[in-house]
């Protein structure tokens, strides 16, 4: 058994298809395609792009059969595996919209990943949804509450595939719908195009400056969009063979990845969000030399997104894993969202992490104190505008800004959805005259962007306005935290007041020990923000994360005002 081949005879195109099933045809002419490894990071099944496409042929056959019919929805949870791959090309093959839902996470239980999948079913109304077979019981029970038919794949797969002709899909049809990984109460499907996607597909291949020799290794969940469009779509559309590990096994096996990444030749292009470095910089013993274990040197494109760029943390990984050959130029930071398919800004490779040092009054538009010093936060750079996009910054009032003056990012371009499936509302709310008000905050710098925060996160407080990352990050600097282990967001006090509240991961059992660790973090927040806050100790794992493994800041103060997390008591 081996993997599919880094290069091929097949002359490379960058994405330049009508439609995603265009580009899937193109690929299987050549040798590259998919490699399945197991927990350890060993090749468990090479899955060649001519392979998979006779496999989702065979199944928009099926669907076919089945009574599917162009622009119906097909629900899909998305496992990262042969049986996923091949089912959502047979969905796009049959002219259907593929709806890939999350995989349960260890947070909530089985009631609610159950009820994640009922309003997310309720959202995209499909004829049908496909899951693992583990997963019966609980997706089955979702499907009943919504009247949908639930199929397993290895049940969907067994059946016979009678031959018939395909639809003829156009460039501006709908491909798919992608719910953001923020998506749960109140989920938005996002509508992509083939045009729309293809031409992000474009720009990832252009940014990144794909080249022969160019192989991709990723643990990233494909429900989440960095790994549904780029990890997996794009492969596809530029012809790039690629490893994967299961986003679960990762969890387990963080150093995998990078064992993986250090075993290929040619040069790998790897992404991952902040957290994904930081916990291989933390598993990494003192007593262990990166150097015996890994080769990092081939590592050409070493990427950042979909969460805040923390230049400590990438700092960390480079202390962690330069002596195995890794370059702190691979950092490649980007921007983007659901809403644009995937891409909005990349760093142009060899730039590496950039940073301006921005004083906090300026993030929060209020006058130095003269009582303290000036604060600086440090800025990651995300790069520059990606092949067909625009970026504006703008204030309140929807007027330009000068360039270094903090405002709300707008986009517009190529990448942009059609809008959020059947809810009029929401498109009108976040879309004008073809721009997106993307909800976060940042500046332009010479044509690069950096970002500052979420503006629905922000704490204002008696005027001024404050980022929770600020607080979340002070908290961090104490011994014995992590990021993802404290969530800062606003509350109303008694007497009617607004007032920050921190709730904190906590690992001590003694009454006494968490009162003085309540006082440290309570007075780390005041020495850094100057704010009072309440703080909350809780108990490990109890802050819940999005379905891409980011903490969910609302739905951790949804679940604390509602009572369902529950401090520590503990003595004033």
């Amino acid at each position: 058994m081996q993997q599919t081949p880094t290069d091929d005879r097949l002359a490379r195109r960058f994405a330049d298809f009508g439609t995603l099933g265009e580009a899937l045809d193109y690929a299987a002419r050549g040798v590259r395609g998919f490699n399945f490894h197991d927990a350890r990071g060993n090749l468990a099944r090479p899955y060649p792009f001519s392979e998979m496409r006779s496999d989702a042929i065979a199944c928009a056959q099926r669907l076919i059969a089945r009574g599917v019919k162009p622009q119906d929805r097909i629900a899909l949870v998305a496992e990262t595996g042969a049986e996923f791959a091949q089912t959502f090309f047979g969905i796009v093959y049959a002219g259907a919209w593929p709806v890939p839902l999350p995989l349960p996470t260890s947070f909530g239980g089985k009631e609610s990943y159950i009820d994640q999948l009922v309003v997310q079913l309720s959202s995209c109304d499909p004829s049908m949804l496909l899951f693992p077979a583990e997963l019966s019981e609980m997706a089955s029970e979702a499907a009943r509450r919504q009247n949908v038919a639930p199929l397993s794949f290895e049940d969907f797969l067994a059946t016979p595939a009678a031959r018939c002709a395909l639809p003829q899909a156009s460039t501006d049809d709908i491909c798919y719908l992608q719910y953001s990984s923020g998506s749960t109460r109140f989920p938005h499907g996002v509508a992509v195009t083939h045009k729309a996607l293809l031409a992000n597909l474009t720009a990832h291949s252009h940014g990144m400056e794909v080249v022969d020799g160019d192989r991709c290794i990723s643990w990233l969940p494909w429900y989440h969009d960095m790994g549904l469009v780029g990890c997996f779509l794009s492969p596809v559309a530029n012809q790039v063979s690629t490893d994967y590990l299961k986003t679960e096994d990762f969890a387990r096996r963080p150093l995998a990845w990078l064992d993986m990444i250090s075993r290929h030749d040619g040069t790998a292009i790897s992404y991952s969000p902040t957290f994904g470095y930081d916990i291989c910089a933390r598993r990494m013993s003192s007593q262990t030399r990166a150097s015996e274990r890994f080769d990092l040197s081939r590592w050409r494109i070493a990427g950042n997104g979909a969460d805040m760029i923390r230049p400590d943390v990438m700092q960390q990984f480079v202390d962690a894993f330069a002596e195995a050959g890794f370059s702190p130029k691979a950092f490649l930071p980007s921007y983007g969202l659901a809403e644009t398919t995937l891409a909005v800004t990349i760093m142009p490779p060899g730039e590496g992490i950039v940073v301006e040092l921005v004083e906090e009054t300026e993030l929060s538009g209020g006058a130095a104190p003269r009582d303290r010093p000036q604060r600086f936060r440090a800025i990651v750079n995300c790069g520059k505008p990606v092949l067909g996009m625009t970026v504006e910054i703008r204030d309140d009032f929807g007027g330009l800004v000068p360039d270094r003056t903090i405002g709300k990012v707008w986009t517009t371009g190529s990448s942009l959805m059609v809008g959020y499936f059947r809810d009029q509302e929401a498109t009108d709310a976040c879309m004008v005259d073809g721009w997106l008000d993307t909800g976060d905050m940042g500046y332009l710098s010479d044509g690069y962007l950096y970002i500052v925060g979420r503006a629905k996160d922000m704490i204002i407080i008696n005027g001024k306005n404050h980022w929770p990352q600020d607080i979340e990050w002070a908290v961090e600097q104490l011994p014995g935290f992590k990021q993802g282990d404290i969530a800062a967001f606003s509350i109303t006090t008694s007497g009617g007041e607004e007032a920050p509240a921190v709730l904190v991961h906590c690992r001590v059992s003694d009454n006494q020990e968490r009162a003085k660790l309540r006082d440290d973090i309570r007075e780390r927040v005041r020495s850094i923000t100057g704010m009072n806050c309440v703080v909350e100790l809780v108990p490990p794992r109890s802050l819940p994360r999005t379905s891409s493994g980011k903490l969910s800041r609302s739905k951790a103060r949804k679940l604390y005002l509602e009572g369902e997390i529950v401090p520590y008591d503990i003595a004033a």
